[in-house]
């Protein structure tokens, strides 16, 4: 067999290996599903199969780096979570004629707490970029408001 054939041939035999061990094997087929979560954004259940996958086989990177990616993205998304929650507060409070002092030192307080939080997360090059942005508008919202209320 000429070298023209016989590297190709191989090139496809190791694909095709490749292709069926990921199909076959229980702890790639929920890495890929896994994948498919996380692109999706449901990052809860992206981080539980690929726990599962890992469990099942501690050498897959892929269940791994899965499992990072997800973690991560649900600290941003509980971040975020907790921001809406703290804004729609403070924007209540904001309805009012007049602020009082308990409710500027609860401002501030919020505040000061989602500053500190934000600096707590690492966003990694992998972290989907719409959930950082989100993240860091909150933060400089919050920030802004503490610059405010420091005043």
């Amino acid at each position: 067999m000429s070298n023209k054939i016989f590297f190709p041939v191989i090139a496809f035999v190791l694909i095709a290996i490749l292709g069926i061990t990921l199909v076959v094997n229980p702890s790639y087929e929920r890495s890929l599903e896994a994948k498919y979560y996380y692109e999706m954004g449901e990052y809860e259940d992206a981080y539980e199969l690929a726990t599962e996958a890992f469990e099942l086989d501690r050498y897959n990177r892929m269940a791994s780096t899965i499992m990072a990616q997800s973690k991560t993205s649900l600290k941003y998304v509980k971040y975020i979570n907790e921001a809406k929650g703290y804004m729609k507060q403070i924007n209540d409070m904001a309805q009012n004629e007049t602020i009082t002092m308990a409710q500027r030192a609860k401002i501030k307080l919020m505040s000061e707490i989602m500053v500190k939080s934000y600096v707590k997360l690492a966003p990694s090059v992998i972290t989907d970029s719409a959930l950082v942005q989100e993240a860091k508008k909150y933060y400089d919202d919050f920030e802004n408001l503490l610059e405010k209320v420091n005043r």
